[in-house]
């Protein structure tokens, strides 16, 4: 086990300093996610929420890599330690980083390939305020994760699924409905469609949950795809 020594935030003026200190692809060299988050979070800061994030490490069998493979750094894991001063911590993915040890970091280890999978690590996770899903970004597991964790969110909580314009096809399956597209119509209509109408059902029974939801384009330029939803939970 390795303990992580992690400042108190003090001397940063921005998440996307952070993000550049840990060489997360969150921060401004990559996707400029940080700018978006330092608004949404700032209010968190030094509350004792639960924050999750799913996929830890740039990588994986997403990429052609081995499950198992070596893990050596969490860069947002890091960052958001440093960021949320007295936030609980949970990050899930389907390869090995329990080696990381915080007092306020908590690892689960998921496949998400399947739903049950993710379920059973939701009813480890419990309630929580803030999701990242920034895992394989396969469709069916952005869709697995969002229902079976959203209804787990607290009230006035934030669910927000990364890298949108992106699937891998190692995972991806023909002819699903896209995530991007299934939220970016929520957010005109206030309804999900999708070609499954089991997964469409699904979705419909938290509309109820949802008070807003925001999709965002690459580098916030509303030329460029899709890439960030931001959903709020009522």
């Amino acid at each position: 086990m390795q303990h992580i020594r992690v400042e108190s935030g003090e001397g940063f003026r921005h998440l996307s300093e952070l993000a550049e200190r840990y060489g997360s692809d969150k921060g401004p060299s990559k996707h400029r996610y940080t700018e978006l988050y330092q608004m949404l979070f700032q209010p968190y800061r030094n509350r004792q929420i639960h924050f999750m994030e799913m996929g830890l490490l740039v990588g994986g069998p997403e990429h052609g890599e081995d499950v198992d493979r070596e893990t050596r750094d969490l860069p947002s894991i890091r960052m958001w330690l440093e960021f949320f001063s007295e936030a609980r911590i949970t990050g899930l993915d389907v390869s090995d980083f329990s080696w990381f040890e915080h007092d306020r970091f908590n690892f689960v280890r998921c496949d998400m390939d399947e739903r049950a999978n993710i379920r059973d690590a939701a009813d480890q996770v419990g309630p929580v305020d803030i999701v990242i899903d920034d895992a394989s970004h396969a469709s069916h597991h952005q869709q697995y994760a969002f229902l079976e964790l959203f209804p787990k969110v607290t009230s006035g909580g934030l669910y927000i699924i990364e890298d949108l314009r992106w699937q891998p096809q190692p995972y991806e399956k023909e002819g699903i409905t896209k995530t991007a597209d299934l939220f970016s119509g929520f957010s005109a209509r206030r309804q999900f469609d999708h070609v499954d109408p089991v997964m469409q059902a699904a979705f419909n029974g938290l509309a109820p949950m949802i008070s807003g939801c925001f999709v965002f384009q690459a580098h916030f330029t509303k030329t460029r795809r899709d890439q960030v939803a931001v959903i709020h939970k009522l």
